[in-house]
């Protein structure tokens, strides 16, 4: 009986030179595991980024595809799209919203575009010298003058 337990534990026992190997193993996963889970959180981060700059962008050409010429509406007149004014409703939505975008018309005067660029500090990732990631996002409506859609 004695005679098996001396050799399992002297095979089974690790020599001098393998005392601490574990613990290498398990700061080098320990820190790929770190990194793996800053890769996930600062991807939804920007995820999330590039939603918010979507949906900026989209209310900011909602609001700039309600501005109506309001001198021809109030003489009775037709109602009919003030591009300008389009515009600055996007811009002004836009300042509003603290947000940075452009916003023009398209050259065939149709359709109001928006695009806004938002950036984002990151948490984890800033660690690898990634202090923040920058996104956009674009919207455009078309401009009608009625519910029958009658284009400008």
């Amino acid at each position: 009986m004695n005679r098996p337990r001396q050799w399992l534990r002297r095979h089974i026992t690790a020599d001098a030179d393998d005392r601490g190997s574990i613990s290498v193993f398990v700061a080098a996963s320990m820190l790929g595991l770190l990194l793996i889970v800053g890769l996930i959180a600062d991807g939804g981060l920007k995820v999330r980024a590039v939603q918010e700059a979507d949906a900026l962008a989209a209310e900011a050409a909602r609001a700039g595809g309600q501005a109506i010429d309001v001198a021809a509406a109030v003489s009775g007149e037709p109602a009919r799209v003030d591009r300008q004014a389009a515009v600055d409703a996007a811009y002004a939505y836009l300042a509003v919203a603290g947000a940075t975008g452009q916003v023009g018309i398209s050259p065939d005067g149709r359709d109001l575009n928006v695009s806004v660029t938002l950036t984002r500090p990151t948490a984890f990732v800033s660690l690898i010298g990634i202090a923040q990631v920058t996104v956009s996002g674009h919207a455009s409506v078309t401009l009608v003058h009625a519910v029958t859609g009658d284009r400008p």
